[in-house]
């Protein structure tokens, strides 16, 4: 084993390396949240380096499971997810194939409900009600109530353990800055995570975001990953053909 003179070193927030931010955080039966859509916004390095760990029994809040191969499909290639809490699955054929199988717990959300839910879990608002699902499998299990002669559905907040989040630029105090509409999920699961390590591609003096620029304060952030330069795949790339109207 490694002395501790042989580690990568750590600066405040900012750590080397996402394996390093992993270190002591990262662990089995945990419940993640990790931003991203699609595979815009996602934390590429961090979900790297967790496959990488070897934890296993994990509950994952997302959005969606990525493609097969990359961003979180490379934890279900590995069976590292026990469970996803999702709104979306439909690009990833292995998802469907260890759901379909009984191999896979699956809770679903609608897309709306599945961010409150996250936002509700940051604000500490231990539930909510919505008219969204009502009367249909949504609903099957969960306490309804008429209001105003409307029919809601109670959901609850969701508070995980880790969050994984990317973002464009921090400061080393952790503000952070998302660029256009990798933002997403995002801030919703950084705030909803006790322990919240973000992946971004630029790190800058504390001062040098300016206050009014700053989508979520670095309160929220305790560790902070440098990857200047993520793969960022796009999940289908469809073109015209040249002259084609």
């Amino acid at each position: 084993m490694a002395g501790t003179q042989d580690l990568p070193a750590v600066i405040g927030k900012v750590y080397p390396d996402a394996a390093t931010a992993l270190r002591g955080v990262a662990a089995d039966n945990q419940t993640l949240a990790v931003g991203g859509f699609g595979l815009c916004g996602i934390p590429e390095a961090l979900i790297a380096a967790l496959r990488d760990s070897g934890v296993k029994g994990l509950t994952v809040i997302s959005n969606n499971a990525g493609v097969d191969g990359f961003g979180l499909g490379q934890l279900l290639g590995t069976r590292q997810i026990k469970k996803m809490i999702s709104s979306y699955v439909g690009e990833n054929k292995e998802f469907e194939r260890q759901f379909l199988a009984g191999e896979l717990e699956l809770e679903f959300n609608p897309q709306g409900t599945l961010a409150e839910r996250l936002r509700a879990g940051g604000a500490g608002i231990p539930a909510f009600f919505t008219a969204t699902g009502y009367g249909t499998v949504v609903a099957e299990g969960k306490e309804t109530r008429e209001i105003d002669g409307r029919y809601y559905v109670l959901e609850t907040a969701l508070v995980a353990d880790v969050s994984l989040v990317k973002a464009y630029k921090a400061d080393k105090a952790g503000n952070l800055l998302f660029r256009k509409t990798a933002r997403n999920f995002n801030p919703a699961c950084a705030m909803a995570g006790k322990t919240c390590i973000v992946e971004v591609e630029e790190v800058v003096e504390i001062g040098a975001i300016d206050p009014d620029h700053v989508h979520l304060p670095g309160i929220y952030v305790d560790r902070i990953v440098h990857n200047p330069t993520p793969e960022k795949r796009i999940e289908q790339r469809t073109v015209r053909a040249a002259g084609a109207q």
